[in-house]
């Protein structure tokens, strides 16, 4: 059992605690509401580059790591489509540190030409060379606005294209930054070595007087539901052809996620997942296959990725991956694979939440979704996903008709 207590400061910062003395540690995550879904489709990217901006430093503490890592502390951070999130572990004596920087980049960043210049060059080339210069890497870049023709989940959290970076001016930065980088529009946990008391102390004395800032009114429109299969063909100089496969899902949590959660691990976890054994052992037509969910805040999906053997036509393997899920339909999942499965997810929450950075971080991310209190339920929701609903689930989502497939062929040619 994970225990916490929560309060709100005045200026709307959500604070969250989880007390635990047997560590000489603390860890801080700051969660923000904000990621690649809140930017202008004209301006991609944002939120990632703002990650980065966020360790450039201010006009008080013109470098961030050097006094944390004087102080003991590690910290780092990342970006998706829903959230920015950023997190520290330091000794307790050293928290007010942490504390420090935090609220410090909170109030206010040292915006400038140099360093907004400095930052979206480091993202460009991160472009460049994660997405664009590397083999697969732009699967995403063509199956997300295959799969979504509305909602900006159809772009990934590096953006469309790095001109969109190259582009973004200071005023941009300026008013992004003022428009979601708030107390009123984030959440701060806290675990390890700290009571619930000195907790609700430092964030008033750290973060109290930071001042709500008016946060930029979400309006999303809802991806229509996808009624027909698609598909893309796209050749590239990798070194075996790919097939990605991408279904509509229900969000982070709702109802359904737990069982096409599972579902993920039944078709390609490890080497017992259904289509390893079928696809790679016996009919040796990949030569590696995985499964998993975006589990994003809204309706996410369930992305399929198979690597072909050589040898091996991307028609019999389409086929294959269908026929396979086909079989999810009409007879039910056996009570041991059942099994397998929940051990799984039973055993990587529990032991998730032996760390401290887990638990402040999964507080952190539950709370935005409402109901911190999953954190000592979700194993349960696991454990109660049964055969019926394994089978009600393939049945209701993963249809060829709410399917988008992106054909990655391979143009390489034998050396």
């Amino acid at each position: 059992m994970v225990s916490f207590s929560k309060f709100t400061l005045d200026n709307g910062l959500r604070v969250i605690v989880h007390e635990d003395s047997s560590t000489p540690l603390v860890a801080i995550n700051l969660l923000y509401d904000v990621g690649s879904k809140d930017e202008d489709p004209s301006v991609t990217g944002l939120a990632h580059l703002f990650e980065h901006l966020m360790f450039g430093g201010t006009s008080e503490i013109p470098e961030f790591d050097t006094p944390l890592l004087l102080a003991g502390g590690e910290n780092n951070a990342f970006t998706n489509s829903d959230i920015t999130n950023f997190y520290i572990t330091v000794p307790a004596e050293n928290i007010e540190t942490a504390l420090w920087l935090e609220s410090d980049r909170m109030n206010c960043l040292d915006f400038n030409n140099k360093s907004l210049d400095v930052q979206k060059k480091v993202v460009v080339e991160e472009f460049n060379q994660r997405y664009l210069n590397y083999p697969y890497g732009d699967s995403l870049l063509c199956l997300k606005p295959l799969a979504y023709k509305v909602h900006p989940y159809r772009w990934p959290t590096i953006g469309i294209d790095p001109s969109h970076i190259r582009n973004v001016t200071l005023s941009q930065a300026g008013d992004f930054f003022y428009s979601h980088y708030a107390p009123n529009n984030a959440i701060l946990a806290l675990a390890g070595k700290i009571t619930p008391s000195q907790a609700m102390k430092l964030a008033e004395k750290w973060f109290g007087n930071i001042e709500r800032r008016k946060i930029t009114t979400r309006e999303l429109t809802a991806e229509p539901e996808q009624t027909e299969e698609r598909t893309q063909v796209v050749e590239r100089d990798v070194p075996a052809s790919s097939i990605f496969k991408a279904w509509h899902v229900p969000a982070s949590r709702k109802e359904g996620f737990y069982a096409c959660d599972m579902i993920t691990d039944i078709l390609a976890g490890g080497e017992s997942g259904r289509l390893s054994v079928r696809l790679i052992k016996r009919k040796k037509l990949f030569s590696e296959i995985d499964a998993f969910i975006t589990a994003d805040i809204d309706p996410g999906l369930l992305i399929l990725h198979g690597k072909l053997m050589k040898e091996a036509k991307m028609e019999e393997a389409n086929d294959s991956i269908n026929e396979t899920i086909e079989d999810l339909k009409t007879k039910y999942v056996s009570a041991a694979e059942m099994e397998k499965v929940k051990n799984k997810y039973e055993s990587s929450v529990i032991y998730g939440n032996t760390s401290i950075l887990n638990k402040a971080m999964n507080l952190a991310y539950l709370e935005l979704l409402g109901n911190p209190n999953l954190i000592n339920e979700e194993a349960d929701l696991y454990r109660g996903v049964d055969k019926t609903i394994v089978m009600d689930t393939v049945h209701k989502y993963l249809n060829r008709s709410n399917c988008s497939t992106l054909f990655y062929k391979s143009t390489r040619k034998e050396r």
